[in-house]
């Protein structure tokens, strides 16, 4: 793993050079993306760092959606709002981000999980728009340190009762009783508030809105997907529990979603609904990752990197039109087909994709956890039904809604659109629709 470590360390005393780290970004995820050729489970081992497919997926779509946050980050760049310390921040969320999903320790892994946070948090309050910023900051801090604390315990009596804390050493336990239920609950309940379930979900809108273009996008692309590689990773000591206790997470994830999808369809800021709407996606990422079955697991990992992208994109198109508008409210933000055509077409693209339309990789995750959720109950038939059709409905009132009627009076002469930014949008949809040709890179 030195071979990615390394070069961040390097860059990032060059942190400066903007051009210059937006450019090895890009360079270290096409190199990346040529080591996935190989016919063995673990690729890169040393002592402590190995990558399995599921952690490969995480780290080229973490490095893949950094190198799109300094193509759409510009704005930072030329008004010199601390351009130095935003590009120091993001090299070192990356660093852990990439240490979380390559570690074969489960003690390691809790650190840089919790490491993770502290970049997250800096880019939230020092670069954020509103004055909210340090309310959403403190609520994502401690709703992720109140329920991670249990997760630490829960290991280190792990390692007490195994003597061994390496992932793949980890094998299921069959003890029984009230303990192994509440040491259960002690493990999840930091990767429930990471997805975000419905009920724990409190931080992630305030911080969404709040966040800039890049704490967005971090935030919907890759550090929600910590929680659904952390249940994966957990639920292998628990698999007799897990199995006994899923109908309370696939109802309440069934339930919740459909209450968010409702509420999506009441939200005036664009940002809002789409933050409302990962935890939609997430709820039912949560429901097949529970049964933990292998077209549940597949259809979740799918989701995950369709929805990272997805997202991802999304909050870059509405970061373009605030930095023209200067509002997100749907009540100002009108009419863009008019004010801004050619925008139309990647607002059209990417609201198919997150309503799971075909091509998109969204749509194959979606048949995928449909099938595993059908497969375990035909009653939860009621509440996917309900869930996808709503989906639709908030994508659909939220493209009309911006894309029609009469726009702004107050605007007088916009740019329509940059190459550059047409170009960050690009490599958001490309992926996203493209992956669905050789789909078994995924199919874990």
């Amino acid at each position: 793993m030195l071979k990615l470590i390394l070069p961040l360390i390097m860059l990032m005393s060059f942190w400066g050079e903007w051009s210059l780290v937006q450019i090895s970004m890009g360079i270290m995820s096409f190199l990346f993306s040529l080591s996935y050729f190989h016919n063995f489970y673990m690729s890169s081992l040393s002592m402590m760092f190995g990558l399995d497919y599921l952690g490969y997926i995480m780290i080229y779509l973490s490095l893949w959606i950094m190198f799109l946050i300094f193509m759409s980050s510009q704005n930072i760049k030329k008004s010199f709002n601390f351009y130095p310390s935003f590009v120091m921040m993001n090299l070192l969320l990356l660093m852990f981000l990439i240490l979380t999903f390559s570690t074969l320790d489960y003690l390691f892994f809790y650190i840089s999980f919790e490491m993770s946070l502290i970049p997250t948090l800096i880019l939230i309050v020092g670069w954020g728009y509103q004055p909210e910023r340090i309310q959403a900051g403190v609520y994502m801090l401690f709703y992720t340190l109140a329920f991670s604390l249990p997760l630490l315990g829960s290991l280190l009596l792990l390692s007490y009762k195994e003597g061994s804390l390496i992932m793949i050493l980890s094998e299921a336990m069959n003890w029984k009783g009230s303990l192994t239920m509440l040491w259960y609950f002690a493990t999840v309940w930091a990767f429930l508030v990471k997805l975000p379930m419905y009920g724990l979900h409190l931080w992630l809108p305030k911080a969404h809105v709040e966040a800039p273009v890049a704490g967005s996008m971090i935030l919907a692309g890759v550090l929600l997907k910590l929680g659904g590689y952390g249940i994966i990773r957990s639920l292998v000591f628990f698999q007799v529990i897990a199995s006994k206790l899923c109908w309370l997470w696939v109802s309440l994830s069934l339930w919740g979603g459909v209450s968010i999808s409702l509420m999506c369809l009441r939200q005036v800021d664009v940002k809002s609904l789409i933050a409302y709407s990962s935890v939609a996606h997430m709820s039912l990422v949560l429901c097949g990752l529970m049964i933990y079955n292998w077209m549940g697991v597949m259809g979740g990992v799918v989701i995950m990197v369709g929805h990272g992208l997805c997202s991802s994109g999304l909050f870059c198109l509405v970061n373009i039109v605030y930095e023209r508008i200067g509002s997100r409210s749907l009540i100002i933000v009108k009419g863009l087909l008019s004010f801004m055509p050619s925008m139309g077409l990647w607002w059209f693209l990417l609201s198919v994709s997150n309503m799971a339309s075909p091509p998109s990789l969204n749509l194959l995750g979606e048949i995928s956890l449909i099938m595993s959720v059908m497969s375990w109950s035909t009653l939860s038939m009621w509440g996917i039904g309900l869930l996808s059709f709503f989906s639709a409905a908030y994508t659909l009132y939220m493209y009309s809604l911006s894309q029609h009627g009469l726009f702004y009076n107050c605007l007088y002469a916009c740019c329509s659109g940059k190459i550059q930014e047409y170009l960050v949008l690009f490599l958001h949809w490309l992926p996203l629709n493209v992956l669905i040709l050789n789909s078994s890179i995924l199919m874990i």
